[in-house]
Parts: structure tokens; C-alpha cells; sequence
């Protein structure tokens, strides 16, 4: 306190100035109506230029809330779109009732690690057992197939990227229903695949898409990517199809996990089959 006297005394004359300077300008704007306008009118542009300033920082603070909001709406939708449903039809008489069950549902998780320069990549994920979480899997994202569940614990799940050497998925031409296999390239490129074993009487073109076949853990129409070149393998009667990818790696945020709920129906019935032939 003592200190603080003793600086006020020490420079008297400058605060008496800024006390004589402050309320001489109240004066001359309060008594003064075009000054007056012009005070009020700067300073509605100041504060109103630091509430935007303001309102964006806490806009910024609240970005992961409203991405996981957004996130977590888009997965109830995609569970509501029309690839997500099959169609139990049954016809007696003539009388055909058809009812729409579900087939897929979607789990979002956010993207904790993820490589995308190895021959074997894989990316972790923030939901686990305790989510519903299985291996064997589909994993999604807003622009196409990322890859397959491989390992879970209770928290975390590892998946298998489409970046991976031992990928390989069914997929098919989007025009004309073509079957072949969905493989990396392997040769380090995180924007290419290869479609594979294509009948070349199916005459993909350039452009084309390429996508989920519905045969796999996905349902049918989840883009791989587009054609972009054509490789005529051996005699000429297969083609290897070259694709841009449609899913940025490098940039992945959220995904969607794919709960098929016939895929152990289908696993053992066809395991079943396999064990008896």
C-alpha cells in the first residue's frame, strides 16, 4: 500500500491529466449530439467486432462436440437409408406382404492413430467391446470403404485399413454388376487400388465407380473409388482395373462401424457347407 502512495505522488500531475483529459471528452461527446452519434457508432462497430471475435473462439472451443453430434446423427441415418434393410416378402395366394427389416446398423467411432506409408497399415479406433465392436467388422466413412475390424478390447478396436497388402474385398462395377475382388495396389500409393478379375466383355469404363458388392460385410453401393486406368491380364479375357480412391486417409476424423446382423448366420451356415464338401 505504502509502495502504491508513493507511485501515485510520484506521478500526480499525469493521472490529474488523464482524469481532466477523460471527463473533458465525456463532456464534449455527452453535450455534443453529432459527437455523440459518432462515440456510440465507433463503439457499437469495437464491441460488436469483439463479440464475433469472441463468439468464434468459443465456436472453435466447441468443435468436438459438435463433430461428434454430427457424427453420431449421421450413423442413425445411415441405418435408416434403403441399403440398410432387406425386404422379407412372402406371397400366399397371390397376397404379397412386404416388410422392410433391418439388416445393417452403424456404430461411430473417432480416429485415434492411423498410418498411411506402410505396405500393412492400420488405424485405431475409439470404441471397443463395451461398444458393441467385433472383429470381422465393416468399417465406413462419409466418402467410402476404410477397412476391417481385426482386433478389439474393450475400448479400442484396430482395423485393418484398405491401405494393406492382404486386403481384399468384393466389389463390382457401379454400371453393370460386374463381380470381381477390391485389393490394394501395394505399391505405396494411399490414393489407388486395384479391382481385380473383371470379364472383359463386362467393358468398364473410364470414370466408372467402383463399389461394394453387397456379398461382403457391407451393404451394396459403398464406394471404393473410380476407374481410372484398364490392364488386360493374360490371354485378354480378365481385366485388372485400376482405382482412385475415394476415401483421403490421410485426413480421416470419424468412421462407421458396419453391424451386419446376418453375417455369423452366414459365416457358419457357409462354414457348414465348406466343412461337408
Amino acid at each position: 500500500m505504502r509502495n502504491l502512495l508513493i507511485f501515485i505522488t510520484k506521478y500526480n500531475a499525469f493521472f490529474l491529466f488523464l482524469i481532466f483529459e477523460i471527463s473533458s471528452l465525456l463532456i464534449y461527446v455527452k453535450y455534443n449530439s453529432f459527437q455523440k452519434a459518432t462515440f456510440i457508432s465507433s463503439t457499437n462497430k469495437v464491441t460488436g467486432s469483439l463479440f464475433a471475435q469472441v463468439s468464434q473462439f468459443k465456436g472453435f472451443l466447441s468443435l468436438k462436440e459438435v463433430n461428434d453430434s454430427l457424427a453420431r446423427e449421421n450413423a442413425k441415418l445411415r441405418g435408416l437409408v434403403k441399403s440398410s434393410f432387406y425386404v422379407d416378402t412372402v406371397e400366399k395366394h397371390q397376397v404379397v406382404d412386404t416388410v422392410y427389416k433391418q439388416q445393417y446398423t452403424y456404430i461411430v467411432a473417432k480416429v485415434i492413430n492411423n498410418s498411411t506409408n506402410r505396405r500393412s497399415n492400420y488405424i485405431t479406433i475409439n470404441r471397443g467391446s463395451k461398444d458393441g465392436i467385433e472383429k470381422e467388422m465393416g468399417v465406413i466413412c462419409g466418402t467410402g470403404v476404410v477397412g476391417l475390424v481385426v482386433d478389439v478390447t474393450e475400448h479400442l478396436a484396430i482395423v485393418q485399413s484398405v491401405l494393406n497388402k492382404n486386403t481384399r474385398f468384393s466389389a463390382m462395377l457401379a454400371n453393370n454388376k460386374e463381380i470381381g475382388s477390391f485389393i490394394w495396389g501395394g505399391d505405396l500409393d494411399p490414393k489407388k487400388g486395384l479391382l481385380i478379375d473383371i470379364q472383359n466383355n463386362a467393358q468398364p469404363k473410364l470414370g466408372e465407380g467402383v463399389v461394394t458388392s453387397g456379398y461382403s460385410l457391407f451393404p451394396t453401393g459403398v464406394p471404393f473409388g473410380k476407374i481410372t486406368n484398364l490392364h488386360a491380364k493374360g490371354g485378354g479375357l480378365l481385366l485388372n482395373v485400376e482405382v482412385a480412391l475415394s476415401v483421403d486417409f490421410s485426413k480421416l476424423e470419424y468412421v462407421y462401424v458396419v453391424n451386419n446382423k446376418f453375417a455369423k448366420e452366414q459365416a457358419g451356415l457357409e462354414a457348414v457347407k465348406n466343412k461337408n464338401e
